[in-house]
């Protein structure tokens, strides 16, 4: 992988993490605990309620998983480490890095 290939996964890795900064700061609200008071919402809305807060929960879980693969990638790029598959140790496609720059296999060991 060039130099320059590098700083171009470099740069798109970085611009992932701040969208998911932005996101995680614009979603902080739909997690926080849902209010049961049964006298101002009626049993259906709490049930939406309750099932949007942990839909809620779960997009943070896997954006917060997204951020660490994320961290991870530039953490490979640095050591110089970055595009070779963890599993078989060969250069992962870069068809397929561009698509997820996070990606840590190729294709044939994602497989297995």
């Amino acid at each position: 992988m060039t130099p320059e290939q590098l700083d171009q996964f470099r740069a798109a890795i970085l611009r992932l993490k701040e969208e998911l900064g932005q996101f995680e700061a614009a979603a902080s609200e739909s997690a926080e605990p849902v209010e049961l008071d049964q006298a101002r919402v009626g049993r259906l809305s709490r049930i939406d309620a309750l099932q949007g807060q942990q839909m809620a929960l779960e997009t943070r879980r896997r954006r917060q998983q997204q951020l660490a693969r994320a961290d991870g990638a530039l953490r490979r790029i640095e050591v110089g480490e970055y595009g070779s598959c963890f599993k078989c140790g060969k250069p992962i496609d870069l068809r397929r890095l561009a698509a997820d720059p996070t990606q840590t296999r190729c294709t044939l060991c994602v497989d297995e």
